[in-house]
């Protein structure tokens, strides 16, 4: 689209489905490749990815050709298909429903892709569902804690 300039930064945070510690080390280097070409194939900038055993965050320039929504289906689904296809769990894959995304200027990408390269020792400190809440919370984000990321009952 000529005459259309854009910067869009978003960090996105979704979970494994009951939070499950489904995402192993034998395979999650794999993952985050596959996850960065989904992004790249779509025509957006994969500026940082990251993930532990039960969540991932990516951090992309947006490419506003694509919704949000629509990229986040993408990922999701086609990721969770490729796990099951190459049976990376004992059981069958999915990501909960929902994510997070949250928008940043250009002043801040450095901070935010240190923070989701260094999720491991972040998570020492704090919990994924306190972290989260935490993001909604530093955005002034809505919520309802009914649909806030769920672990199994």
């Amino acid at each position: 689209m000529s005459n259309t300039y854009t910067q869009l930064y978003i960090h996105c945070v979704f979970a494994v489905k009951f939070r499950n510690a489904a995402i192993s080390r034998e395979w999650d280097e794999r993952l985050r490749l596959y996850i960065a070409a989904i992004i790249q194939n779509n025509g957006h900038k994969m500026l940082a990815i990251n993930n532990v055993h039960d969540h991932l965050h990516l951090f992309i320039g947006l490419n506003p050709s694509q919704s949000i929504s629509h990229i986040m289906q993408l990922v999701k689904g086609d990721s969770s298909e490729w796990i099951n296809k190459h049976k990376l769990t004992r059981i069958k894959f999915n990501w909960q429903t929902g994510y997070g995304a949250f928008s940043h200027s250009k002043s801040q990408i450095h901070n935010v892709v240190q923070y989701i390269l260094h999720q491991e020792e972040h998570h020492k400190k704090i919990s994924f569902l306190d972290e989260y809440r935490k993001m909604l919370k530093d955005f002034e984000v809505d919520y309802n804690e009914l649909y806030i990321f769920k672990e199994l009952e």
